[in-house]
Formats: structure tokens, sequence, C-alpha cells
């Protein structure tokens, strides 16, 4: 059967630059920084004392006061960004089009602000002081659940909790049950809010964070020689895919093709990839054979570039292995240098920002980008938004279990 074709018709984007597409969008290509010291909780005993926590988020613009604390901070979100995404899409779902419509949002968290607030006042008051709307607010597919029912989707519903690769494994996801016809219209992306204190203090055990706590908005510095981790963020990322035939009749204005999707596994380490990049190697090439694209076509990478040592180093390794003589000529940046690490949000929020560099023809930096590292050798915008004709981008996104996923956005020809 052939493949339909799948485009892009609205991004919703809830980051610690703003609420909403247009905000984040802006702050990007300013090369602003939403990291800075927390405020949601006391962190003056942890060693990492950093986020890119969102500061302007007022849930009541989308629930009723009685309603908010019967969800997680990360269910708020990707309702936000879902219904910024379908406002931008313009579409409506109508009862023929509802068993047609699904939603695919994963988490590689979930409710830990929930978990951590019902095991409090379990310890303080016993089992009777556990909240009836514990479990529903805060499991994974709530998010997706309460997606479909704010806007009455009926069709496939799903939760993908891959670690840092889940919302790009939902778009991905999507994007097939799209092109082999099991769907019409897919809601998709991922949804993180894991700026607590066991969150913070789960990485940063691990050593995985920065602890440039007195400068934040230069902690996050991907392909930096001076990275000394990543920096936590949260908030969520939502698209609107469309079959084209169903985007044109309706006549939705068209951000971007998804051609290409690809999937891979390390088989290597809990949370290192190996040093050959192999399995970033193998999950770009898939998507480029999906897509029945050839490397020398890519003009733009939004790397997974979290800001860590290894991390970074070996992206570049296996972006040089699959692009050879063309590798120097794709520009790469990680918006993870403004933003964050969204964990399981950040394949997703990072999918609509690829779209739109394809759409609007801007590349947003890397910031803090100051020393080079002999090892990071390509060409990463340091600093400076770029103008450019973005034809074909990838978006990669690697987690921890060694779960990787690709995604390749083309500009729409018609």
């Amino acid at each position: 059967m052939q493949k339909r074709r799948v485009v892009v018709t609205g991004v919703g984007l809830v980051t610690a630059l703003g609420t909403g597409t247009e905000e984040t969008w802006k702050a990007l290509c300013e090369g602003r920084s939403g990291v800075t010291r927390i405020t949601r909780f006391d962190a003056t005993q942890f060693s990492t004392q950093i986020a890119a926590e969102i500061k302007d988020f007022d849930p009541l613009r989308w629930f009723d006061k009685k309603d908010i604390k019967k969800m997680d901070s990360f269910i708020h979100y990707a309702v936000a960004a879902a219904d910024g995404a379908m406002k931008q899409a313009g579409l409506t779902i109508s009862s023929e089009l509802a068993e047609r419509t699904g939603v695919f949002i994963g988490s590689g968290i979930g409710g830990f602000t929930i978990i951590e607030r019902e095991h409090q006042a379990f310890l303080e008051g016993g089992p009777k002081k556990i909240s009836p709307f514990f479990i529903p607010s805060s499991i994974i597919n709530l998010a997706a659940g309460q997606v479909s029912i704010r806007f009455g989707a009926r069709g496939p519903n799903s939760a993908p909790c891959t670690a840092c690769s889940s919302g790009a494994h939902a778009v991905g996801d999507a994007f097939r049950v799209i092109s082999r016809a099991d769907a019409d219209v897919m809601i998709c992306g991922g949804s993180e809010a894991a700026v607590t204190p066991m969150g913070v203090g789960g990485f940063a055990a691990m050593r995985a964070l920065s602890t440039r706590n007195e400068e934040p908005h230069r902690a996050s510095r991907p392909f930096d020689k001076d990275r000394d981790g990543f920096v936590v963020g949260e908030g969520a990322g939502v698209l609107v895919l469309e079959d084209l035939e169903l985007a044109k009749k309706r006549g939705a204005q068209i951000i971007a093709e998804l051609v290409g999707y690809g999937m891979s596994g390390d088989a290597f380490h809990i949370t290192l990839p190996p040093d050959d990049g192999n399995g970033a190697h193998r999950v770009m090439l898939n998507a480029l054979t999906d897509a029945g694209v050839r490397p020398g076509q890519i003009d733009y990478i939004n790397a997974h570039g979290t800001s860590t040592p290894p991390n970074d180093r070996i992206e570049t390794c296996a972006i040089r292995r699959l692009f050879g003589e063309h590798a120097p000529r794709v520009a790469i940046s990680s918006t993870k240098s403004m933003i964050g690490h969204l964990l399981g949000a950040a394949g997703a929020v990072e999918a609509g920002i690829t779209s739109l560099v394809v759409e609007r023809g801007v590349i947003p930096p890397t910031i803090n980008y100051e020393i080079p590292d002999p090892d990071c050798d390509l060409d990463y915008v340091p600093n400076k938004s770029r103008k450019a004709n973005v034809r074909y981008a990838l978006s990669n996104s690697f987690g921890f279990g060694g779960t990787n996923a690709a995604l390749l956005f083309k500009k729409y020809e018609g």
C-alpha cells in the first residue's frame, strides 16, 4: 500500500521561554536563555540549584479552579500546548472526524509533583490522606487522555514512555498511523514537569546535571569544551499532524511535511551511548531511508545536544560518520542551550521547532558556545540565529536505555 503524505498544520509550545509557540520562537531566535535559579522549591542543599522553569503559566486559562489540583503540571502543560496547536491548525473535530483523530502524547517521568505530594500526605496522615485523584492525576497516559477528552478525539490513543525520546516517538508513531491510513489527524507530542526535589535530586545524584549555579544563563552549553552537564527543563510540545489531502481540502496552512521516521536501540548501557555513536548513526540513517533522502540533502539538524561531555562528542561522531564530507556543511544547533533538557518532552518540542525552521528559514543558535572542543568540530550555529533556506531538517532524540528516535521534516512544496 502506498504511504499517505503527512503534514504539520499546528505547533503548540510551552517552555521556560514562554507559554505559546510565538513567545518561545521569538526568544529562541534572539538567543535568550530560560535557565534561572530554582524558585519552585528550596534547592540550597542540592549540588544543582538551577533549572529551566516555567514561570508565566496560569492553569486557569485552561481549567476550572476545582480541577487544577486533580492533574499534575505535566498534564496542564500538555493540554495548553495541544490547545495552541489546534488553534494554529484551525481545526475543529467534528463528529465525522472524531473517530479518525487520535492522540499520542508521551512523557518520560509523568506526575512527579503529585507523586511527591501524595507520598508526603501518606507519611503524615496514613492511607486515608491519599487523594482519590492521585492515580489519574499522575500516570503518564492521562496527558493523552485529558487531551482526547478536551477535543473529542476518539481515534488511536497512546502514551510512549521512552525516556528522553518519548515525545519524538509519539510524533513518529503518529506519523506512521496516518501514513498507513489508521487515522486522518493525530494530536501528538510530549510533556514533562520534573523540576521537583526528587526530579532534580535524582539527576544530580547521577552527576548528570550542570553545577554552574552562579551563572544559570551560561550553564547549558552544548558542544562547548567547558560543558559540565545538562539543565532540567519543563514544558510541552504538541503537533497537529494531518493527512495531506485532508489538510488541502479544508484549506489548512501547512507548516512542513513530515517525511521520515527512524528508530534504533543501542543495546549498550543504561545511560551512556556507545562511544562510536552506532545507535545515533543508525537512527538518522533509518529516518533518511524511510524518506528516500540522501545525507547530502540535509540542511539542518536540531541535535539532541544535551550539554553533557559524552553525549555531544558521540552525537558529533555519529553525524560525521553518516554525513561524511557533507557534515561540515550541515547547520546544527541545540535549542536545549536555551530551554534546558525537557526529558520526555524534549523530542516533541524540538520537532515543533524544527518544523518552524523549515517553514520560516531561520535557524535558532546554540548559545554559550564559547570554547571550541576538538571532539566537536562541526557548525553548531554559535550564539546568533541564522537565516537559511532549509529544505530538509532532522530532529534527533536519544534516551536512557539506548532508545533513539529521529524525525525528518521537509519544506512543503505543494
